[in-house]
């Protein structure tokens, strides 16, 4: 299931990634904050600058290391309320055998995508009280935010040719 909500009504995404360069820079055409998915802090990169080798001004960690990060309710709220690129959250459970199947593949688009997007992974069992808001039902659930939406969402595993699939269509990348 596809689904797409701007704010409070059912209409096309538009101007979805706009503050970004093409995929294959690693740059941004405006300064943009982004949320650090160690500490959280919010670090904000200049124009031009390569975001790839940016470090958080708080705990020095590098800001992107082709890799989905773990979220906590903490750092999933931080993120998703700061963040200036698109945020994609995989909402899992260890016991679900599809999410153990998407999991490698969530992990390989990470390192094609950063840093036009920040790939998030959320226990929904170490984290209930966040599924039940989102409404999670089943997952693996993928869910698309943008500065503190939900953009779109997705029930059901997907391989990584699916999940760039899907986030074109939802202008993400």
């Amino acid at each position: 299931m596809v689904y797409a909500r701007p704010t409070s009504h059912w209409a096309p995404i538009n101007a979805f990634n706009s503050v970004c360069s093409p995929m294959t820079s690693s740059t941004f055409d405006t300064s943009v904050h982004v949320v650090c998915g160690h500490c959280g802090g919010v670090n904000r990169i200049a124009p031009g600058r390569d975001a790839m080798k940016a470090r958080c001004a708080k705990c020095q960690t590098t800001l992107f290391g082709g890799k989905p990060w773990p979220a906590t309710r903490q750092i999933f709220e931080r993120q998703i309320a700061r963040s200036d690129i698109p945020v994609v959250v995989d909402f899992w459970a260890d016991c679900c055998g599809p999410c153990k199947v998407m999991a490698p593949e969530f992990e390989r688009l990470a390192q094609e995508v950063e840093p036009r997007l920040r790939l998030l992974k959320l226990d929904t069992e170490a984290e209930p009280d966040v599924s039940a808001r989102y409404g999670i039902r089943s997952i693996p659930t993928t869910i698309i935010f943008r500065q503190g939406q939900e953009i779109a969402r997705r029930a059901g595993a997907m391989d990584r040719t699916a999940l760039k699939a899907w986030l074109a269509a939802m202008q993400a990348i």
